[in-house]
């Protein structure tokens, strides 16, 4: 009996907070509206809401080998900030990777599926770095790009088509000039840079006579960038136009004269033997007085005279040979890996960098813009130095727009070391350079 009024008990209770429930719960919302409009007896309560949660961030990374004491250091300190303050759901992870190795990790990174989002790559790896599937088609992912594309300057746009498509566009542009060491110029009685390269050897001739460890010229290596404002300067190049062959161009007499007026100079001590190897620290030599002039870009004066402060130095062009002064076009583009998870934020921060804006901004640390209208500024025109390199890029041309230009470099490179050293003939090293240089021509569609 106590179990069975335990158990009518306990039902009981249930039933009564059942009741109790009920009535509290709220009636539930009629599907049409109620006949009446009488205020209901108890008025709503509002429920209290949380507050949305922020997303977080989202961080885009962006690699580049900006000088790490001039550009890279503007970039971070100031690029970057504004960029953020005005994007606060975009953070940039710029990460800074040297020169030399810049290639090999992006592509190591590519084949991890670790690439970053963006990165400023030289303009000859964009052909290649397309040609390989890695790059995002602007044209696809920028809806007016068809206009936005005629904002720069066509020549350097130009290195970013690829099969007729747009991989990347242009981030900054430039090209190298003859600099001179003004003290060693007085020292023996040059008051002007030379204009030819029949002035240039004369002035060689002068400056050897400052001592047997002190150089006319110097330059890095017998890679493209080094040479070919020699080759073009006497009239060779290294394949024809439509880039089907190399045989007829690389070992034509006139390249083998640019190679023969850098093996002379090396020969009588007029060059740094370090160009045919080994490296020459052009301007660490410029800064001590045993270099007496180098061809370099347009970060130039802002870097060595921060490097250098009591040393003078002066700007011209490119001594002229036999087809003039010409030398060869440099810059990076800005592109987008189809890797990344987060395109339409890295998109942000690459029209943020090709805004006007920041192009004139970098402009301060030796970066030459690529936008038309910022070429066209009353900042261009009055800037002190600027002005003779885009003199220079009127008759300056393009390194070789392949997707194999690097493996065609390295050959030449190996080819230009060799004759300079003094291993091989001029004419036989460039005949057998061009045979494998030909089998590197041919693309596949």
């Amino acid at each position: 009996m106590k179990t069975r009024s335990l158990l009518i008990a306990v039902l009981s209770t249930l039933l009564t907070l059942s009741m109790l429930l009920a009535a509290c719960a709220p009636a539930p919302t009629p599907t049409t509206a109620p006949a009446t409009t009488e205020p209901a007896t108890q008025p709503a309560t509002e429920q209290p809401t949380e507050a949305p949660t922020e997303a977080a961030p989202v961080t885009i990374t962006f690699w580049h080998a900006y000088n790490a004491d001039t550009e890279g250091k503007y970039l971070d300190e100031t690029i970057i900030p504004a960029f953020e303050a005005s994007h606060p759901n975009i953070k940039v992870e710029a990460v800074n990777v040297p020169w030399d190795p810049f290639r090999r990790k992006l592509l190591i990174a590519l084949s991890g599926g670790t690439a970053p989002d963006l990165a400023r790559v030289d303009i000859a790896w964009t052909t290649e770095l397309a040609d390989t599937g890695a790059l995002a088609n602007l044209e696809d992912q920028i809806p007016d790009f068809a206009t936005y594309k005629d904002l720069f300057l066509p020549g350097p746009l130009s290195t970013n088509l690829y099969q007729g498509k747009y991989y990347g566009l242009p981030l900054d542009t430039n090209t190298r000039v003859l600099a001179y060491n003004k003290a060693m110029f007085t020292a023996v009685g040059i008051q002007n840079p030379p204009t030819t390269i029949d002035e240039m050897l004369a002035d060689c001739a002068k400056i050897k006579a400052l001592g047997p460890d002190v150089y006319c010229f110097a330059d890095g290596g017998t890679y493209g960038w080094a040479v070919l404002p020699w080759i073009w300067e006497f009239g060779g190049d290294v394949t024809d136009v439509a880039k089907t062959t190399s045989t007829g161009y690389y070992n034509s007499p006139q390249t083998a004269s640019a190679y023969q007026f850098l093996k002379d100079g090396i020969d009588n001590g007029y060059f740094h033997p370090g160009m045919a190897g080994g490296g020459v620290d052009q301007w660490g030599g410029m800064g001590k007085g045993q270099i007496a002039m180098i061809l370099e870009g347009p970060w130039f004066p802002p870097a060595f005279g921060q490097q250098f402060t009591d040393v003078q130095f002066g700007l011209a062009p490119v001594p002229a040979g036999p087809t003039g002064s010409i030398s060869v076009v440099g810059g990076e583009d800005i592109v987008l890996f189809k890797q990344s998870t987060h395109k339409a934020e890295a998109l942000e921060f690459m029209m943020y960098m090709l805004s006007e804006d920041v192009q004139l901004q970098m402009l301060s640390v030796g970066q030459v813009p690529v936008l038309k209208s910022a070429i066209d500024s009353d900042t261009v025109k009055n800037h002190p130095y600027i002005g003779i390199f885009l003199e220079q890029l009127k008759t300056s041309k393009a390194r070789l727009p392949h997707p194999n230009w690097n493996k065609i470099e390295q050959i030449m490179s190996n080819t230009g070391a060799a004759i300079l050293s003094g291993q091989v003939d001029i004419q036989t090293g460039l005949d057998d350079a061009v045979v494998e240089i030909d089998k590197l021509l041919p693309i596949q569609q």
